[in-house]
Protein backbone atom coordinates (compact mmCIF):
# COMPACT_ATOMS: atom_id res chain seq x y z
CA UNK A 1 0.00 0.00 0.00
CA UNK A 2 2.78 2.29 0.64
CA UNK A 3 3.90 2.22 -2.81
CA UNK A 4 1.11 3.50 -4.15
CA UNK A 5 2.19 6.48 -2.69
CA UNK A 6 5.66 7.01 -4.50
CA UNK A 7 6.29 9.84 -6.96
CA UNK A 8 5.97 8.18 -10.54
CA UNK A 9 9.52 10.40 -11.89
CA UNK A 10 12.47 9.15 -10.49
CA UNK A 11 15.58 11.26 -9.49
CA UNK A 12 18.84 10.64 -12.10
CA UNK A 13 20.77 9.76 -9.22
CA UNK A 14 18.04 7.16 -7.90
CA UNK A 15 18.27 5.18 -11.73
CA UNK A 16 19.08 1.68 -12.07
CA UNK A 17 22.82 0.67 -12.14
CA UNK A 18 23.22 0.76 -16.56
CA UNK A 19 22.76 4.33 -15.91
CA UNK A 20 26.75 5.54 -15.35
CA UNK A 21 27.45 3.31 -18.52
CA UNK A 22 25.01 5.36 -20.21
CA UNK A 23 26.25 8.86 -19.06
CA UNK A 24 29.87 7.77 -19.90
CA UNK A 25 28.94 6.79 -23.56
CA UNK A 26 27.14 9.99 -23.99
CA UNK A 27 30.19 12.01 -22.33
CA UNK A 28 32.17 9.79 -24.83
CA UNK A 29 30.07 10.65 -27.80
CA UNK A 30 29.98 14.63 -26.72
CA UNK A 31 33.51 14.59 -26.31
CA UNK A 32 34.50 12.60 -29.72
CA UNK A 33 31.69 15.30 -31.45
CA UNK A 34 33.52 18.20 -29.90
CA UNK A 35 37.34 16.91 -31.51
CA UNK A 36 36.23 15.62 -34.53
CA UNK A 37 34.80 19.62 -35.03
CA UNK A 38 37.85 20.88 -33.69
CA UNK A 39 39.66 18.54 -36.04
CA UNK A 40 37.52 19.57 -39.17
CA UNK A 41 37.70 23.52 -37.99
CA UNK A 42 41.42 22.99 -38.21
CA UNK A 43 41.53 20.98 -41.11
CA UNK A 44 39.50 24.01 -43.11
CA UNK A 45 41.49 26.63 -41.52
CA UNK A 46 44.50 24.93 -43.09
CA UNK A 47 42.91 24.80 -46.30
CA UNK A 48 41.51 28.63 -45.99
CA UNK A 49 45.25 29.61 -45.34
CA UNK A 50 46.78 27.80 -47.99
CA UNK A 51 44.41 29.09 -51.08
CA UNK A 52 44.52 32.28 -49.40
CA UNK A 53 48.65 32.25 -49.98
CA UNK A 54 48.22 31.37 -53.19
CA UNK A 55 45.82 34.10 -54.39
CA UNK A 56 48.06 36.47 -52.55
CA UNK A 57 51.21 35.99 -53.86
CA UNK A 58 51.42 37.29 -56.77
CA UNK A 59 50.11 40.68 -55.03
CA UNK A 60 53.16 40.14 -52.49
CA UNK A 61 55.25 40.17 -55.39
CA UNK A 62 54.01 42.97 -57.09
CA UNK A 63 54.09 45.27 -53.68
CA UNK A 64 57.15 43.93 -52.03
CA UNK A 65 59.12 46.80 -52.27
CA UNK A 66 56.37 49.11 -50.27
CA UNK A 67 55.04 46.20 -48.26
CA UNK A 68 58.36 44.66 -46.76
CA UNK A 69 59.29 48.36 -45.39
CA UNK A 70 55.75 49.28 -44.52
CA UNK A 71 55.88 45.76 -42.34
CA UNK A 72 59.23 46.17 -40.62
CA UNK A 73 57.98 49.83 -39.60
CA UNK A 74 54.64 48.90 -38.54
CA UNK A 75 56.08 46.20 -36.33
CA UNK A 76 59.06 48.20 -34.86
CA UNK A 77 56.32 51.06 -33.63
CA UNK A 78 54.49 48.20 -31.91
CA UNK A 79 56.68 46.20 -30.50
CA UNK A 80 58.19 49.37 -29.66
CA UNK A 81 54.88 50.65 -28.39
CA UNK A 82 54.19 47.55 -26.35
CA UNK A 83 57.44 47.76 -24.32
CA UNK A 84 57.25 51.09 -23.00
CA UNK A 85 53.88 50.34 -22.16
CA UNK A 86 54.82 47.29 -20.82
CA UNK A 87 57.55 49.57 -18.86
CA UNK A 88 55.14 51.98 -17.49
CA UNK A 89 52.83 49.06 -16.32
CA UNK A 90 55.83 47.52 -14.02
CA UNK A 91 56.44 50.95 -12.75
CA UNK A 92 52.75 52.00 -11.67
CA UNK A 93 53.00 48.49 -10.35
CA UNK A 94 56.53 48.98 -8.51
CA UNK A 95 54.73 52.34 -6.72
CA UNK A 96 51.96 51.17 -6.17
CA UNK A 97 53.63 48.05 -3.60
CA UNK A 98 56.58 50.94 -2.46
CA UNK A 99 53.77 53.05 -1.42
CA UNK A 100 51.36 50.04 0.13
CA UNK A 101 54.59 48.25 2.04
CA UNK A 102 55.92 52.31 3.82
CA UNK A 103 51.73 52.63 4.73
CA UNK A 104 52.39 49.39 6.40
CA UNK A 105 49.86 47.86 4.58
CA UNK A 106 51.86 44.75 3.82
CA UNK A 107 51.87 44.13 0.07
CA UNK A 108 52.70 40.22 -1.12
CA UNK A 109 56.28 39.60 -0.59
CA UNK A 110 56.71 42.24 2.23
CA UNK A 111 57.47 39.19 4.76
CA UNK A 112 60.71 38.49 2.52
CA UNK A 113 61.88 42.51 2.25
CA UNK A 114 61.32 42.04 6.40
CA UNK A 115 63.78 38.84 6.25
CA UNK A 116 66.29 40.46 4.15
CA UNK A 117 66.91 43.88 5.60
CA UNK A 118 67.06 41.73 8.85
CA UNK A 119 69.96 39.69 7.23
CA UNK A 120 71.77 42.54 6.03
CA UNK A 121 71.70 44.63 9.39
CA UNK A 122 72.43 41.62 11.02
CA UNK A 123 75.54 41.24 9.11
CA UNK A 124 76.43 44.71 9.02
CA UNK A 125 76.52 45.08 13.16
CA UNK A 126 78.72 41.78 12.82
CA UNK A 127 81.62 43.15 10.54
CA UNK A 128 80.90 46.64 12.45
CA UNK A 129 81.91 44.74 15.57
CA UNK A 130 85.13 42.99 13.91
CA UNK A 131 86.53 46.45 12.13
CA UNK A 132 86.04 48.49 15.09
CA UNK A 133 89.10 46.73 16.98
CA UNK A 134 90.88 46.53 13.80
CA UNK A 135 90.23 50.34 13.08
CA UNK A 136 92.00 51.25 16.40
CA UNK A 137 95.31 49.21 15.97
CA UNK A 138 95.98 51.02 12.66
CA UNK A 139 95.37 54.31 14.37
CA UNK A 140 97.80 53.36 17.84
CA UNK A 141 100.90 52.85 15.01
CA UNK A 142 102.98 55.47 15.24
CA UNK A 143 104.22 57.09 12.19
CA UNK A 144 107.90 57.42 11.39
CA UNK A 145 109.92 60.49 12.21
CA UNK A 146 112.36 61.81 9.07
Amino acid sequence: MADHHRPMNRNLHESSSSSPSTRQIVRFLTAATIGLSLLLLSGLTLTGTVIGLIVATPLMVLFSPVLVPAVITTGLLTVGFLFSGGCGVAAATALSWIYRYVTGKHPIGAEKVDYARMMISEKAKELGHYAHPQSQTTHQTTTPDY
